[in-house]
């Protein structure tokens, strides 16, 4: 149990400081996933289905949100 909570701060250091070299667009593209990847999880979850899958594709839509929105910021 210690190395676990000694391992999250280190994993949640090295998260951080992975996404802080990102430009716009792929912040938009990697919260869309992140958000719509926890979403269909729960959703996935609620509906008593595999949250593996409900994850996967709610990471895909995500993704593809945040694209659409980046491109409509930048009046493409």
């Amino acid at each position: 149990m210690k190395k676990i909570l000694l391992a999250l701060p280190l994993v949640a250091a090295l998260t951080l400081t992975g996404c802080s070299n990102m430009n716009t667009e792929q912040q938009r593209l990697l919260s869309g996933g992140a958000i719509g990847a926890a979403a269909g999880a729960g959703i996935t979850a609620l509906a008593h289905g595999n949250p593996i899958w409900g994850a996967i594709g709610g990471a895909a839509i995500g993704t593809l949100g945040g694209y659409v929105y980046n491109k409509h910021e930048q009046g493409q």
